[in-house]
């Protein structure tokens, strides 16, 4: 068992002595962690159950909260997490900033513009995040934040369940055991290939192929799937993604509506940081009621004769966002022509997660792919990943069903490039995008300088650094001559904090010595 724990209980009477030995079966469960909310999920036997909290919400809005000095993770009402904005001690959408260094735009902008303190330093180190506690600022880091919320699931899960809970897909924290890890529309692709192949079986039909295009798009990121199902096998085509989402949609929205909002806010006090969390809610309902509306009148007190009053329309917001929609665009493009389907060639066009409910999104979508509606058979665009995530886990575990529910497959392919730094600081991919995995690529590589010994090799996932390889003992040899064999199943190291602040190519070269570097060896 990979729960590891067998619990020894009395028997009825408690008068003999005699014991048994219960083993709980194997039970998986999948989290699906946004930017703004997350949804947990269980296989039961039979089919998929997506768990609630105590307030019967299926849905979970995520931040952490610093009252004192001990955080708490909470899950609650909107109303309540749009109270609790204001007063710059609650954290929330972390997620993108992990494994970001802080000259990265992304971190950059959400340091200007989310109601609680990202602190930067501009020389290339892992952000820091901070929390007003009583005027005094409770320093912290993103991961911290998703790992307490990670805690938190995981202890609503057990409660639920009444058991405890190892195997999880979805991040090694909290003492989980991962399972498997997936994008979102891989996740999606796995409950629609299980969808088919019951029909089919019900049918008695013949499992011909459908092709289907699988638009996510979140708070934070993007991204887009083509897949090919048959008979319960779903190979994912191509995956394209991008770090736009609602977060984007909103920003620009608060800017719309504020156009010195920068200036205004620059100093980032708690007084700025109310203002700030109070122009967030008032321009998040306006978009939100824009989804079923053509237009809303925006109406919020800012504190200190600061005043927003005005009528935004569908329109506008549009116009607004028109560089956000018009990436959208560009990745269905790119994903069906890297998956070599064409647009009459698709059967089905699934649309999820929290952007799926704007109008502009929809529109665009089924306009491309040259459909009048979207598939169906998922009912709720927001719980697409997590049920599927649920699935992977029991397929994962081996899980027996008797009704073959789960005689599933997903081939997956890597969404972006992985390689290493060479060549001269170049990226050089190991792992082109778009290949199945899992997969073994090998590319040589030879030294730079006589007589070296020792090489520090950077992987990279396109442009974000994943960890790093230390190799030594390599033969004396003039340069040119020894071959360093890298592939893809080379245990990486993740950065520390121990290894120069984590996540920065630049303290990584200056523990391990930045003067090491490789070359592709090019043979005769």
């Amino acid at each position: 068992m990979q729960d590891g724990k067998i619990y020894t209980v009395a028997t009825g009477s408690g008068t003999t002595g005699e014991e048994k030995k219960l083993a709980f079966p194997e039970i998986a469960v999948g989290i699906d962690i946004g930017t703004s909310q997350c949804s947990v999920a269980v296989w039961n036997g039979s089919q998929v159950e997506i768990l609630k909290n105590k307030r019967n919400q299926k849905l979970i809005k995520s931040f952490v909260t610093f009252k004192d000095e001990s955080p708490s993770s909470r899950v609650t009402s909107e109303l309540s997490r749009e109270r609790e904005l204001l007063f710059g001690d609650t954290i929330f959408n972390v997620k993108h900033l992990i494994g970001r260094v802080d000259t990265d735009p992304i971190v950059v902008r959400a340091s200007k513009n989310l109601p609680f303190l990202v602190q930067t330093m501009d020389i290339g180190v892992r952000p820091f995040i901070a929390a007003s506690v009583n005027n005094i600022w409770r320093s912290t880091s993103p991961e911290e934040v998703l790992a307490m919320f990670l805690v938190e699931l995981r202890l609503m899960t057990e409660t639920h369940l009444k058991r405890p809970i190892r195997n999880v897909r979805a991040c090694a924290m909290a003492g989980l055991h991962v399972l498997r890890l997936m994008p979102e529309p891989t996740a999606v692709a796995l409950l629609y290939a299980q969808q088919q192949h019951k029909a089919f079986q019900e049918t008695m039909g013949s499992g011909s192929e459908k092709v289907a295009l699988i638009f996510n798009m979140g708070a934070g990121y993007c991204d887009v799937a083509v897949t090919a199902t048959a008979g319960g096998v779903s190979e994912i085509k191509a995956v394209a993604g991008s770090t736009i989402g609602g977060e984007d949609l909103l920003q620009n929205m608060m800017c719309h509506l504020l156009p010195d909002s920068e200036n205004i806010f620059k100093n980032h006090g708690v007084k700025e940081i109310k203002s700030m969390a109070l122009l967030r809610v008032a321009t998040h309902d306006a978009i939100h009621r824009l989804s079923s509306q053509i237009n809303f009148q925006v109406d919020v007190d800012l504190g200190d004769g600061l005043k927003i009053c005005k009528v935004v329309d569908r329109a506008e917001f549009e116009e607004v966002n028109k560089q956000v929609f018009g990436k959208c665009e560009s990745l269905i493009i790119q994903c069906l022509h890297d998956a070599k389907v064409k647009v009459e060639d698709v059967n089905d066009v699934i649309i999820v997660d929290g952007c799926s409910y704007i109008p502009r999104v929809r529109n665009l979508v089924t306009k491309i792919c040259e459909v009048t509606e979207v598939y169906k058979g998922i009912i709720n665009p927001l719980e697409g990943a997590v049920c599927g995530a649920a699935i992977e886990g029991a397929v994962a575990l081996g899980i027996i069903d008797p009704f073959g529910n789960l005689d599933l497959l997903t081939i997956q392919a890597t969404p972006h490039a992985i390689g290493i730094r060479a060549d001269g600081n170049k990226f050089v991919p190991v792992i082109p995008r778009n290949t199945r995995i899992p997969a073994r690529k090998d590319l040589l590589f030879t030294t730079i300088y006589d007589n070296q010994t020792a090489t520090l090799i950077l992987v990279y996932e396109e442009n974000q650094l994943l960890g790093y390889i230390k190799i030594t003992g390599i033969p004396a040899a003039r340069k040119g001559v020894p071959e360093i064999n890298v592939f893809s199943v080379m245990e990486v190291r993740m950065p520390m904090v121990d290894d120069g602040h984590g996540w920065c190519a630049e303290a990584l070269n200056r523990t391990y010595g930045g003067t090491m570097d490789l070359v592709t060896l090019k043979k005769a």
